[in-house]
């Protein structure tokens, strides 16, 4: 019989795998294979390869009897673990017009089949180093529920048709004064301590001196970083940091992502088709190097990693993520409760930080080890998740990290002072 652990464990397995389709279900199957740059993934690969990770480092270890589903998949869907071999370049996931998604689809169901069968039939010896393994590869699968919309909203718009995802639940709100609340700072420690899930980047906690500082009420706004463009903020590069500088000239950036201006009126991409710049809502899909810019422009500047996280600790995890289905950032639709308003939620807020260690971190040993620590160099820090990121997947000490100069990713800006 089945114990309460491991029916537990078959529930929260269940619902997220679950969720992951019903994102694709929008789709139409050519959908399924496009890769408009090296950047993002073709749906259908998101879905396998998250299906291939429970294979690869649950299944194959832990249940004897395990016949995997094809013998290339392993080649196919393993996406950057050197320790376990080659894999599929990763600009080329869009030639795969094979397997096809009703393949890709049994292959979920034969994982997903067999881990429920090893977890109902696991020896009570085994199953709390196998749920820790399930709880890392359900988060890993929540983290390609956010690029699996990142990257259908990319392709879309490289669409001249510019198709819709859904239909967007419009908001036009005012938007809050923006103030600056204060922080005495001091020496205060981040990193997270408790019993629940987290990865190895957020360990182990630590101390921080913070000299005081100030942070912004509320994210910046389309409206205010129009300002900043029509003061000719992508012309004058005292704002910009060299490598930005570079980018603007080599990128030929005039405005942030999706924005388009047609006859002196600004439009943006959403994944719901075109829609008209909603001044009110937060400033999206910006790089590292427009968010610093704009900071300097504004005369302020980005907070560190370690002021927002001491920021955050007393606010509630609530807001704009993917379980509203708004698929975009909001203004005022969900009121600021308290002084720090959408610290979660909406858009992934630039940090100051570049993603390295704490001091004293340690990888998970063996192929995971190469899930976060090999990536710690020439990448920044955001944090506080996006209107594409679930609710239940992110925390104060929740660290992602891209290069500067990536904008597809639903990335936003709170200012802060010294």
């Amino acid at each position: 019989m089945i114990n309460n652990l491991a029916e537990r464990a078959v529930t929260h397995y269940s619902g997220i795998r679950t969720f992951t389709e019903e994102l694709v279900q929008p789709l139409e199957i050519e959908d399924f294979i496009v890769q408009s740059t090296s950047d993002v993934s073709p749906p259908k690969w998101h879905m396998a390869h998250t299906t291939w990770f429970f294979e690869r480092f649950v299944l194959k270890p832990f249940k004897e009897s395990y016949q995997e589903f094809h013998p290339h998949f392993d080649y196919l869907f393993n996406s950057y673990y050197e320790t376990i071999g080659t894999f599929h370049p990763r600009y080329k996931r869009g030639v795969l017009a094979r397997p096809t998604i009703e393949e890709v689809y049994t292959y979920r169901k034969h994982v997903d089949e067999n881990i429920v069968e090893l977890l109902e039939n696991l020896d009570d010896s085994l199953l709390e180093e196998v749920k820790d393994l399930l709880e890392i590869g359900l988060h890993h699968e929540q983290q390609h529920q956010e690029l699996l919309l990142t990257d259908i909203k990319y392709n879309f718009f490289q669409n001249p048709l510019k198709p819709l995802y859904t239909q967007l639940k419009e908001t036009a709100k005012e938007q809050t004064l923006m103030i600056f609340k204060e922080f005495q700072g001091g020496l205060v420690e981040i990193g997270y301590q408790g019993g629940e899930f987290s990865f190895d980047n957020e360990h182990p906690r630590h101390k921080v001196w913070l000299e005081p500082y100030k942070l912004a009420s509320r994210l910046v706004t389309n409206g205010e970083y129009l300002a900043f463009m029509k003061d000719g903020g992508y012309e004058k590069p005292q704002y910009w940091l060299s490598d930005g500088w570079a980018a603007v000239k080599n990128y030929g950036w005039t405005s942030p992502l999706y924005w388009k201006e047609d006859e002196q009126e600004w439009t943006q991409f959403t994944l719901s088709g075109e829609k008209p710049l909603n001044l009110e809502e937060p400033v999206c899909h910006v790089s590292f190097y427009e968010a610093d810019a704009y900071a300097r422009w504004a005369g302020k500047r980005l907070p560190t990693e370690a002021e927002w996280e001491y920021a955050a600790e007393g606010v509630a995890i609530e807001g704009n993520f993917v379980e509203t289905q708004h698929f975009h950032p909001l203004s005022a639709d969900l009121e600021a409760k308290g002084l720090l308003c959408k610290m979660y939620g909406d858009v992934w807020e630039w940090t100051s930080s570049a993603y390295g260690p704490y001091p004293g971190s340690k990888p998970m040993e063996g192929a995971l080890g190469e899930y976060n620590a090999k990536f710690m160099c020439n990448q920044m820090v955001l944090r506080g998740g996006s209107c594409a990121t679930p609710s239940s997947h992110i925390r104060a000490t929740y660290r992602n990290f891209f290069q500067p100069e990536k904008r597809w990713q639903f990335s936003g800006i709170r200012l802060a002072e010294d």
